[in-house]
């Protein structure tokens, strides 16, 4: 079954659309270098004026570990929250996979959080049939993590820098394999 959206369709399938960013999201006084990258595929990228914090929230390993952003201090992480009943979330976790074994190796961690309800089951099925395979299974059953990063819709997706600090996101689906988000990644890996 071919669950792809075209760009028309990424924001209206998303849920509640995040709110701009509130403060801070102003990609006319965000960092230059990344701005000119942010066509194409990630286009839709919001860019924070100044690098924010990102919570200290526990969400599950596969082994049920608490697992924090902070583990993965000194690298780039794309922080991707999705549902297994989200139809633009599942579409776009191919190129979240193709993306992770990419940059396997590279500094960069490209998480996939399950937010919300998401049976394992449902979560291991899903992974099967999509190929899933670069991807671990974190899970955010409670949904704390994604209401303290002020998520509102799904997907989204939250690009964190070496220092552990948010500098944009996308609301909506993306092509995370595309040449313009490889070339937003390098750029956050070599800052």
């Amino acid at each position: 079954m071919d669950l792809r959206f075209g760009k028309i369709g990424r924001g209206l399938c998303a849920g509640v659309i995040y709110t701009a960013l509130g403060v801070g999201a102003n990609p006319a006084l965000a960092d230059p270098a990344l701005r000119a990258l942010a066509t194409g595929e990630m286009a839709g990228v919001a860019l924070l004026e100044a690098p924010l914090a990102v919570p200290d929230v526990a969400f599950a390993a596969p082994d049920g570990t608490d697992r924090r952003l902070a583990d993965w201090l000194g690298e780039v992480v794309v922080l991707n929250f999705w549902a297994t009943w989200c139809a633009p979330c599942r579409a776009e976790m191919p190129s979240l996979d193709a993306l992770a074994a990419a940059q396997a190796g590279r500094g960069v961690a490209v998480l996939a959080v399950a937010t919300g309800r998401n049976p394992p089951d449902a979560i291991a099925r899903f992974y099967a049939e999509a190929e899933i395979a670069h991807l671990p299974v974190l899970t955010d059953r409670g949904s704390g993590l994604a209401r303290a990063m002020g998520v509102m819709g799904l997907p989204a997706t939250v690009l964190i820098d070496r220092e552990g600090r948010e500098v944009g996101r996308i609301v909506g689906e993306a092509d995370w394999n595309a040449p313009e988000a490889h070339a937003l990644i390098e750029a956050l890996r070599t800052r």
